[in-house]
């Protein structure tokens, strides 16, 4: 059996259920979803949209998990920085069901939902900092700093093995970024 099935089948278990937290909406009924409202407030130029002017169909983002850049918003995840599963795991199981929602497709913090390249997504899963950082070592501190503002934010907890690898990160990173 493969390992992501079984991880399914534990969070099943322990409760997650993905559908709670929703999909990607269209909040401000302007027929762009949230998925395209981060693409096109993170392309560093003017994306290019369909004639409907709904989907995004070319920009530019600069991917900060691996470094890289892409063109093509197929090559991309919207990523929820803080993993839907890790939000259960970390107290929003206790949320209601709106509040779920409102954590997927939140656009009022730019930086819960961040677009990524799909090996960097894919290979972060729900993972925490304790079992996984980018693949772009320049960015580890930012991203541990992220990560502990949008727990923050959001009321999170955070394990003993999370809060150990961040303190260790930090203690790596220049004085500003504490």
């Amino acid at each position: 059996m493969k390992i992501s099935m079984i991880l399914a089948i534990i969070l099943l278990l322990m409760g997650f259920t993905r559908a709670d937290y929703g999909s990607f909406i269209d909040v401000d009924k302007d027929c762009q979803d949230t998925r395209q409202e981060v693409l096109i407030r993170q392309s560093k130029i003017t994306p290019i949209l369909d004639k409907k002017n709904c989907k995004v169909i070319s920009g530019y983002w600069d991917d900060l998990y691996s470094g890289e850049s892409f063109t093509n918003p197929k090559d991309l995840d919207i990523d929820h920085f803080v993993p839907l599963a890790e939000v259960d795991r970390s107290g929003g199981d206790k949320w209601r069901k709106e509040k779920k929602q409102a954590y997927s497709n939140d656009l009022r913090n730019k930086e819960t939902l961040i677009a990524v390249s799909l090996k960097q997504n894919r290979s972060k899963g729900d993972k925490d900092p304790a079992d996984w950082l980018p693949a772009n070592k320049e960015y580890h501190c930012e991203y541990v700093k992220r990560w502990l503002i949008i727990k923050q934010e959001w009321g999170l907890s955070i394990d003993d093995r999370e809060r150990i690898a961040i303190d260790n990160i930090l203690e790596k990173c220049p004085a500003l970024v504490r």
